[in-house]
């Protein structure tokens, strides 16, 4: 019995050396400079970076949701809209409209099949309006929340944030602050949660 559990920690020991050999700063994932305060120091943040109109993000999103369903009970996920053109601005509104009201979840995965399978141009606040008619938001209450101050205050952190992290592109996945996960970086969007897991394990370890 012995000899069957040092076999076993052996084991462990080898698989998860081999698993921190595959990944390193550089490959895998890269280390942002200066790390990221996150929003609640109790658990390990992982931030998606995105943007609805992102052809890679919405390659992305069902992996994403596949992930977001086993999410462990330590692991605190969030989406982040970004604004890296003047185009991608309405989409980030209507992220954070949709967060306001309690609807992201439900929307999310019919605005990314709007855009890219239904090729619905969906760019302005009138089109967007009349989307959200769809899930029981009104258009007046659409445009009162879309210009709002809470919107634009979070559009205001989102940019911050996406500025320290160093990002410059979508889809991104930041993992507690620290480090930046890319289908560049991880070779490919299947790869990206297995590296994001192994930097769970890492800051686990901590």
């Amino acid at each position: 019995m012995i000899k069957l559990f040092s076999a076993l920690i052996l084991s462990s020991f080898i698989s998860l050396t081999a698993v921190a050999a595959e990944y390193s700063d550089g490959n895998g994932y890269t280390t942002i400079k200066t790390p990221v305060r996150t929003s609640d120091p109790s658990k390990i943040e992982v931030t998606e970076i995105f943007w609805y109109g992102c052809p890679h993000c919405y390659k992305l999103e069902p992996i994403t949701q596949a992930w977001e369903k086993n999410t462990p009970s330590d692991v605190d996920f969030k989406f982040l809209p970004a604004v890296f053109g003047r185009g991608w601005l309405a989409h980030a509104k209507a992220f954070y409209v949709a967060d306001l009201l309690g609807i992201e979840d439900k929307l999310r995965a019919d605005l990314f099949n709007a855009i890219h399978v239904e090729r619905r141009n969906l760019n302005s606040e009138d089109a967007l309006a009349s989307f959200f008619v769809n899930y029981g938001v009104s258009e007046d209450e659409f445009r009162k929340q879309y210009d709002s101050f809470a919107v634009n205050s979070r559009l205001s952190q989102a940019d911050a944030k996406i500025r320290a992290y160093g990002a410059r592109g979508v889809p991104g996945i930041i993992v507690n602050g620290k480090y930046l996960v890319s289908a560049e970086t991880a070779n490919g969007n299947g790869n990206i949660f297995k590296v994001v897991d192994f930097l769970i394990e890492k800051e686990r370890q901590k």
